[in-house]
């Protein structure tokens, strides 16, 4: 009898000690703005409580997560995750293999994920009263070019200089907005500008930090005096004849005109899925073996509202402590799983992320995420025994 209690004793006292242990456990992480309060903060945030997010910018959320340097987040200990609206380029993959995925090293951290939770509208809010403005892909592509600088060129009842503020910081709605605009700016919608050429003309570029689009910036253009869209939104109303770009989850009416502008006829609270997601599937063989894969691209949608991208999550597929990955895989399931409501399969998560003003990913791309990720049996799952053995990013 003593025996069995001594064992009993044992026992729980193991599972107490876990216990403890997984209570202590915070899996950190931060990044872009555009999502934070999506992640967390509010009372329909979607990250577990047991996850912190710094907000940052996407440039700060990528280099911390890629070297592994807490201190950009004011902290210590391991970066687990990351959240960008930026894609991580080929360099960037290319670094951090180099570097924390070198084969037969066994301090290597594993392969990375690149995972997208939402679409993400960039929405055009000014501050210049009077009626609804409705934006053309010209004169969209003048604006930010420095090319068209006063309102009259928009709006025969408007005059004035036009102020653009943009974000200073590396920002994944720079490179949403400047994704879209390469794609969709013709060479004489930007002719006499200040960009940088291509193909000895003047084009967009795809950029991440605002000002490398330019050889130098027009002068009716001022950076944010801080980071992230908060900043973007503040400068804009508190001056009269400002206009600017920043993410959708700010108190704003999307569809008020007089406040966000239209493009091409659409208000940002009509992104059409079925013109973007829907047209891109999730890549499979051995296209799903590159991260920059899973992050579609859209250009210039043939319907709906056109500048649009997705805000992503990047984690590391091994993790050194299995209460640690335990916890990642936990997130991830949910995140990418189903429920049924009112008859209807969805994600999870797709009010919270309709009403951040961000649009639900479809069953195609949940699904995919979550069989190739969250499935233990995928040799690219989440601390596959197989292919993570020993190997991981720190606790």
């Amino acid at each position: 009898m003593n025996l069995l209690l001594k064992a009993f004793w044992l026992a729980s006292c193991v599972l107490v000690g876990t216990l403890e242990a997984d209570a202590q456990i915070l899996v950190q992480g931060g990044g872009a703005t555009m999502p934070a309060a999506l992640y967390q903060g509010s009372p329909d945030s979607i990250l577990p409580t047991s996850f912190s997010y710094v907000p940052s910018s996407s440039g700060v959320g990528k280099r911390a997560f890629l070297s592994n340097d807490p201190s950009l987040f004011s902290t210590t200990g391991t970066v687990h995750f990351a959240g960008s609206d930026a894609v991580l380029s080929s360099t960037e993959l290319y670094s951090y293999n180099s570097t924390f995925n070198r084969a037969g090293d066994p301090t290597r951290y594993g392969a990375l994920i690149q995972i997208p939770v939402a679409l993400a509208p960039v929405i055009i809010p000014f501050n210049k009263p009077g009626s609804a403005i409705d934006l053309s892909v010209t004169r969209i592509c003048g604006i930010f070019s420095g090319k068209i600088t006063n309102w009259s060129s928009i709006d025969s009842a408007r005059t004035g200089t036009i102020r653009v503020v943009y974000r200073g910081e590396s920002s994944g709605a720079t490179e949403l907005l400047a994704r879209f605009l390469n794609s969709a700016c013709q060479p004489a919608d930007v002719s006499g500008t200040t960009l940088k050429l291509t193909n000895g003309v003047p084009a967009f570029s795809v950029q991440s930090t605002f000002v490398n689009l330019f050889t130098s910036v027009p002068e009716n253009f001022v950076a944010a005096p801080a980071s992230g869209d908060a900043a973007v939104y503040a400068a804009i109303f508190t001056t009269v004849g400002t206009m600017g770009y920043t993410g959708p989850d700010l108190s704003l009416d999307l569809s008020d005109a007089t406040r966000v502008a239209q493009v091409k006829g659409f208000s940002p609270k009509d992104v059409s899925t079925q013109a973007t997601l829907d047209n891109v599937a999730p890549p499979t063989g051995a296209a799903a073996e590159n991260p920059a894969n899973w992050v579609p691209w859209f250009g210039n949608p043939s319907s709906g509202y056109p500048i649009v991208g997705t805000t992503n999550l990047l984690f590391g597929q091994c993790y050194k402590d299995v209460l640690l990955a335990a916890r990642v895989r936990g997130a991830l399931s949910r995140l990418y799983g189903s429920v049924v409501v009112n008859g209807v399969e969805q994600g999870p998560n797709d009010a919270a992320i309709g009403a951040h003003n961000f649009i639900p990913l479809n069953k195609a791309w949940r699904d995919a995420i979550r069989m190739r990720f969250v499935a233990a049996s995928n040799p690219a799952a989440l601390n596959n025994p197989g292919t993570c053995s020993g190997i991981g990013r720190p606790l």
